[in-house]
């Protein structure tokens, strides 16, 4: 669908968590406007390495996997020529957005905003404003990469690339939970910190960063037994599943806490 929901600044902002949409000044243009899903994964491709070129193997690869058309080169051709169409809808100028060049495909839309980009470097400078103790900074980066990081990923598709941008986005989610969870613990708001920090432990139980920042909320909303009882959980996991012991930071957090007073 093509939409023009009013006037704005001649921008372009590209959606690839959620549903895939190219933003550009008044037009909007997602779904069937993009050209197809083959569009949409071509879109999603090159925007995830769009500061580097992809050969025409790779493309290839990440279009069709292990079974490619036929006539794949025609294919590839067609699926290129749709994308640079729904690009032009946008109103963007010659190449329409897609580089073609000694073989190799690339987006070129060098001032454009991509929320995958932002959830990354959000998720970077929530962090960096978290230990120089800026909390007002750290909260407002981390819930930017939070919400897009939390938002699916070309859900219908499962070719080894996506997946593993999946797993990246899902990381990145997890440290967003992280500093909002420290954030908020730090600020007074322990169920909040005691929330955040077990989205993040809930999805990957593995994940120590998180056991540590849910202890700590637990320890600072005054219920120390609880958060001795998380130590203990995952200390169980990593012995029964692993066969080996918490990390020295998981068991230091978890003798600080026990050292404290109630």
């Amino acid at each position: 669908m093509l939409t023009t929901p009013g006037a704005g600044p001649c921008s372009t902002r590209v959606y690839l968590c959620g549903r895939v949409a190219v933003e550009r000044g008044p037009c909007v243009v997602r779904d069937a406007a993009l050209g197809g899903a083959q569009c949409r994964l071509l879109l999603a491709f090159l925007g995830t390495r769009r500061t580097r070129p992809a050969s025409r193997l790779e493309t290839v690869d990440a279009l069709w996997g292990d079974t490619p058309p036929p006539s794949v080169e025609v294919s590839l051709n067609a699926v290129v020529s749709k994308l640079r169409a729904a690009m032009r809808k946008a109103g963007l100028p010659p190449p329409h957005g897609v580089a073609t060049e000694s073989g190799t495909f690339q987006l070129m839309l060098p001032d454009a905003w991509f929320d995958i980009e932002d959830a990354r470097t959000s998720i970077d400078g929530a962090e960096g404003a978290l230990r120089r103790g800026d909390n007002a900074g750290a909260w407002s980066a981390a819930n930017v990469s939070a919400v897009i990081a939390r938002q699916s990923f070309l859900v219908d598709e499962e070719a080894p690339w996506v997946v593993r941008e999946r797993e990246t986005l899902q990381r990145i989610w997890r440290r967003a939970c992280i500093v909002l969870s420290s954030v908020s613990t730090a600020t007074g708001e322990f169920q909040l910190g005691i929330q955040h920090a077990d989205d993040a432990w809930s999805a990957e139980p593995f994940d120590e960063v998180a056991c540590q920042a849910l202890m700590r909320a637990h320890a600072a909303a005054g219920n120390r037994a609880e958060a001795l009882r998380v130590f203990a959980r995952c200390r169980r996991l990593f012995r029964d599943e692993l066969g080996a012991e918490p990390s020295d930071q998981t068991a230091e957090t978890f003798l600080t806490i026990l050292r404290s007073r109630s």
